[in-house]
This record gives structure tokens, C-alpha cells and sequence, in this order.
């Protein structure tokens, strides 16, 4: 690059014939500070995990309550336990684990046993840190008896780093 080129702050220097035009200068400062319209947030939950982001409150009298990132149900039948994580705005769970599948229920005696719950809820919390939940909301059915393997589901999931709880919303 030349001398008179770096003086007066030209960064390429045209050397073609008179004939054909130069190209055009590298756009300044301001073009390249401009935001895009079109934004994409490549973290969607950064703000769930400051606790900033929205949550719905719905109505008091719904049942379950909505005001939640995400929420974990555990249903248990006569066949098989199944445990579902769901996230705030959508019915199709996000996270789920079953009995019904081979590779839970081959490693199993029985899929409705209380080992059969300790071993759904040590898959679920591991499948929930591979995909970066560490927190939810579990709230039990109200009207179901409590028994023993729900409460071996509950401490495998705390066992496996899964706080069952979610921080209170910060607003602005």
C-alpha cells in the first residue's frame, strides 16, 4: 500500500486502467454498528435463568397452575411410569421418560415398581442436564395417594442435580 494511500485513509488501492471503475470503499463505522431487524436469540432461556423472562399467570382457579418456565409431571399407571417435562407455552412435553421404553425396561423386574420410579427419575434428570433444565416445578395431583415411589422418584431427580423449584420472577 502506498503512502498516499494510508494518509488519506483509503484501505484498498484501485490498480486498474481509467477505463473500468474502482470498487466500492469498505463501509464506515456506522454501517457496521447498525442492529439487524431480523434478530435471532441464540439462547432463548438466558432470560428463564435470571429469572427475568415472562411467566403466565392464568387464572387462580386453574389447575395446574400456569406461572412456570418448566413443569414436570410424573403420572404412574398399573403398567408403566412415565414422567414428562413440559415447557410454558406448549402442551408437547420437551423432556420425557417412560417405562415403555426398551432401554428403561430391560435394565427393570417390574415397570410399576418403586425401582421402576427411582430409575425413570435418574434418565429424566440426566436427559434434563443434557439439555440444560435444571430447574422445574413439580407440584403432585392433589387427589392421588402418596406413596413410596413417588418419593423415590422426587430423590432421584434431586439426587441427579434437578432442583425441584423454580426462583420467583424478578421484575423491572
Amino acid at each position: 500500500m502506498s503512502l498516499w494511500a494510508v494518509r488519506n485513509g483509503l484501505r484498498r488501492l484501485c490498480v486498474r486502467p481509467f477505463s473500468q471503475a474502482c470498487p466500492q470503499p469498505d463501509p464506515g463505522a456506522d454501517e457496521n454498528e447498525a442492529v439487524n431487524p431480523i434478530f435471532e436469540n441464540r439462547n432463548p432461556r438466558n432470560l428463564e435463568q435470571m429469572a427475568v423472562g415472562i411467566k403466565d399467570r392464568g387464572w387462580k382457579t386453574t389447575w395446574p397452575h400456569q406461572k412456570f418456565y418448566h413443569r414436570l409431571m410424573f403420572s404412574r399407571s398399573q403398567h408403566h411410569v412415565t414422567a414428562e417435562v413440559f415447557s410454558r407455552c406448549s402442551p408437547v412435553p420437551v423432556l420425557s421418560c417412560s417405562t415403555k421404553e426398551w432401554a428403561v425396561k430391560k435394565e427393570l423386574p417390574s415397570t410399576s415398581c418403586v425401582a421402576a420410579c427411582q430409575a425413570v427419575g435418574e434418565v429424566l434428570a440426566h436427559r434434563c442436564h443434557q439439555a440444560g433444565i435444571t430447574r422445574m416445578v413439580y407440584r403432585e395431583i392433589p387427589w392421588t395417594y402418596r406413596s413410596e415411589a413417588v418419593k423415590s422418584f422426587r430423590t432421584a431427580m434431586k439426587e441427579g442435580g434437578i432442583i425441584l423449584s423454580e426462583p420467583r420472577q424478578k421484575y423491572r
